[in-house]
């Protein structure tokens, strides 16, 4: 059975450490975790490698944020991957930092890289985990925000976070969505 998990981000150095990035932190914690390491690949750097049995496929798309369901499509037709074994990590405003919200499906809420994603794979049916990085902007710099580097209490809490979001993402891939959900929804 082969798994993707995609982590979304940005490419460039300027915004590595940067909110929107956390796609991007949790694959990298994901592939470490599993010793797959990168290597540059079609829409993107790929990880390939295996957990409990399993074969996962860790993709950060090098595309746009906009364009994340061009690389996502690719990868599911290339590997032949059912979009219910597809997991995308993302950043989300509307949840206190840190949380972990994990669904089977839903609305892309306003974020670039999953309305791309819904629009290429053509459903809203397959499973995110959403990383909380709350909404502390002022009205009209929510692009500073979400492009601003972590701070302050954020800051020294992430790695615990991000751990925690990397566990997720395994548990999905060894025991299925509904046990992951369970497990990990609110933690």
């Amino acid at each position: 059975m082969k798994y993707l998990i995609v982590g979304l981000g940005n490419k460039g150095e300027e915004y590595t450490e940067t909110r929107h990035n956390v796609g991007f932190k949790v694959a990298e914690k994901i592939a470490e975790t599993i010793e797959a390491p990168f290597k540059s690949s079609n829409f993107g750097l790929l990880a390939e490698g295996k957990y409990k049995g399993r074969k996962v496929l860790i993709l950060k798309p090098d595309t746009y944020m906009n364009l994340s369901g061009n690389a996502v499509k690719f990868w599911l037709q290339k590997e032949n991957i059912p979009v219910e074994n597809l997991m995308i990590v993302t950043d989300d405003l509307s949840l206190p930092f840190g949380t972990l919200r994990m669904k089977m499906k839903g609305s892309d809420a306003g974020h670039n890289g999953l309305k791309s994603i819904q629009e290429q794979l053509q459903t809203q049916s397959y499973p995110r985990l959403r990383f909380g990085i709350s909404a502390e902007f002022s009205e009209g710099k929510q692009v500073d925000y979400v492009l601003g580097k972590w701070e302050g209490e954020e800051k020294e809490k992430l790695p615990e976070r991000i751990e925690k979001f990397s566990k997720a993402c395994l548990s999905f891939v060894f025991a299925g969505i509904q046990n992951a959900m369970t497990t990990f929804n609110g933690k």
